[in-house]
């Protein structure tokens, strides 16, 4: 019997077996998880991985994230980016895989354009990537949904998007106020709503140590609310949102790129 697992179902078919598989591809370390040594395969670019023998393989797949809204008309701030949303399953694999890494959404997408990150994939498995944070240029569009929704800018109860949960781990974007935006929606928690010229906080991520072992480290992230500081990038590889662009003429922040670890028992 093989299976399929996610973070709330669990699909069984028949073929293949239970026994950890082994594979190469991107970076590989050792790593030790409670206890347990396996190899860990890190992908931070499009690549393939390379089934050597047929097996289980535990993967967690962080899509990246949604660029910040454009900020600056009427003296209002972007909403700002959701985070890419996060899938950690287990699958049974005996051919080789195409593993793709979404980039993030761009921070200096304008109102008819589509900010949202890109997703992740290995094989058939994928997830979302975030949703783009509202912008308050041309049309004053909205924030959208995405694996984590993005936030709602500075035009006075501009709301922020929601995300694609539960069918993704994400959460929404807060609420814009006026002039600051709302924050983008992260893996681990809701955006913070704007206050008036006090932007929206970002929403929390997840520590994926809990996956690779080592010290903490946190990815999906949501984008801050923008306010009258310049937009901030998500940084590559985190998945998180980018910020919200700022009350004067400016870009919200790129989102960042996505990451794919790919894990078996050794």
């Amino acid at each position: 019997v093989v299976y399929f697992t996610s973070a709330s179902a669990a699909i069984f078919f028949r073929g293949g077996g239970t026994t950890y598989g082994v594979a190469t591809g991107g970076t590989s370390s050792s790593i030790t998880v409670g206890g347990q040594a396996y190899t860990l395969l890190t992908f931070t670019s499009s690549s393939t991985l390379t089934v050597t023998k047929a097996g289980l393989f535990d993967i967690y797949l962080q899509a990246a994230g949604g660029g910040g809204g454009q900020g600056g008309r009427a003296s209002r701030s972007g909403g700002g980016g959701g985070a890419g949303g996060k899938l950690e399953t287990t699958v049974y694999l005996s051919a080789n895989a195409t593993v793709t890494i979404g980039s993030g959404g761009s921070g200096a997408a304008a109102y008819n354009a589509d900010n949202t990150g890109n997703s992740v994939s290995v094989g058939s498995v994928s997830v979302a990537g975030g949703g783009g944070g509202a912008v308050t240029q041309g049309d004053d569009r909205a924030a959208i949904k995405g694996g984590c929704g993005g936030g709602g800018n500075g035009q006075q109860l501009t709301t922020g998007a929601a995300s694609m949960a539960p069918s993704v781990s994400g959460f929404a974007g807060g609420n814009g106020s006026n002039p600051a935006g709302g924050g983008g929606g992260g893996v681990a928690g809701i955006g913070g709503n704007a206050s008036g010229s006090t932007a929206g906080t970002a929403g929390a991520g997840y520590d994926v140590s809990a996956f690779i072992g080592g010290s903490t480290l946190t990815k999906g992230v949501g984008g801050t609310g923008g306010s009258a500081a310049a937009g901030v990038n998500g940084g590559a590889n985190t998945g998180n949102g980018g910020s919200g662009g700022p009350s004067t003429t400016g870009d919200g922040g790129n989102g960042g790129s996505g990451i794919v670890y790919v894990r078996f028992k050794v």
